[in-house]
C-alpha cells in the first residue's frame, strides 16, 4: 500500500502539428478543402487535450510542430518537435519526459479517446509488472505508446527505423518491445482519423466533442453545396469499416 501511495503520477505527452491548412490531415483532401481539414484537425487536437486534462498526471507536455493557438488549454507545457521523419520525432518526444515517472505518448488523431481508457491502466495500483503500454490502431499502426521507465535511449531503440504509416507499423513496434524484454499492457484498439471515412466513423463514436460538431457542420455545408453521400463528408450511415 505504501508503494502505491508513493507511485509518481505519469507524464502525458501529445505529439501534434499546429492545425495549419495544407500542413495537417492532407489525406482528407479531397473531399475536404485544406481549410476544412485543418478545422477538423484543430477540433481533434482540442478534444484530445481536453480529455487528457482529466487524466491524473504530474506533467502534460505538447510536443508541437508549429505554434500554439487559442486551442491550447492552460496547464500544458509546449516543447518543439525535432526535425526529421516521424520515427525520429516520436523517439525524441520521450526525451522531454522526466525520469522517475511513467510517460505515455498519444497523437492528435483519436478525438474519441476517453479519459478512463488511460486513467485506469496508469493508476498506481494497476501499473505493477508493466514495462510499457501499447495502443493499437485499426489501420495496423498505433495510437499510444507508454514506458514505465522512459529514457531517450530506450525510446530510440524502440522507434527509430520502425516503418511509419504502414499496415505493419504496430506489429513492428511490438516486435521491438518484445526484443527489449518488456512486459507490455495493451490498450483498446482505436481508429485514427486519416481519411474522410475515418472522420465520419469517429464523429459517430464521440458525438458530443468538438470534432463531431465540426464534422456535422462540414457535412451540412457539403449537402448544401451538392456533395454526394459517397464523398465521405455527409452521411455517417454510409461509412463501411
Amino acid at each position: 500500500m505504501r508503494a502505491v501511495l508513493a507511485a509518481p503520477p505519469p507524464t502525458l505527452l501529445v505529439i501534434a502539428k499546429s492545425p495549419v491548412p495544407g500542413r495537417v490531415k492532407t489525406r482528407l483532401t479531397p473531399p475536404y478543402r485544406p481549410e476544412q481539414a485543418a478545422a477538423l484537425a484543430e477540433a481533434a487536437l482540442a478534444d484530445t487535450l481536453r480529455t487528457l486534462d482529466t487524466v491524473p498526471a504530474g506533467r502534460r507536455l505538447l510536443v508541437l510542430d508549429g505554434e500554439p493557438g487559442s486551442w491550447l488549454p492552460p496547464g500544458w507545457q509546449v516543447v518543439p518537435q525535432v526535425p526529421g521523419p516521424l520515427d525520429e520525432r516520436l523517439a525524441a518526444a520521450f526525451a522531454h519526459a522526466p525520469a522517475g515517472a511513467p510517460a505515455l505518448l498519444v497523437g492528435m488523431d483519436t478525438p474519441q479517446l476517453r479519459a478512463g481508457t488511460l486513467a485506469a491502466p496508469l493508476a498506481p495500483g494497476a501499473r505493477a509488472g508493466a514495462d510499457a503500454w501499447f495502443g493499437p490502431a485499426a489501420d495496423g499502426g498505433f495510437w499510444a505508446l507508454g514506458l514505465a521507465r522512459p529514457c531517450a535511449q530506450l525510446a530510440g531503440r524502440l522507434l527509430r527505423g520502425v516503418p511509419m504509416s504502414t499496415g505493419r507499423t504496430g506489429a513492428a513496434l511490438l516486435e521491438r518491445l518484445a526484443a527489449e524484454g518488456l512486459t507490455v499492457r495493451r490498450l483498446p484498439e482505436l481508429t485514427d482519423v486519416d481519411t474522410a471515412a475515418d472522420a465520419a466513423l469517429v464523429a459517430a463514436l464521440a458525438p458530443d466533442g468538438d470534432f463531431a460538431a465540426c464534422w456535422r457542420e462540414l457535412a451540412a455545408a457539403s449537402e448544401g453545396s451538392g456533395f454526394s453521400e459517397g464523398s465521405g463528408i455527409s452521411g455517417a450511415s454510409g461509412v463501411a469499416r
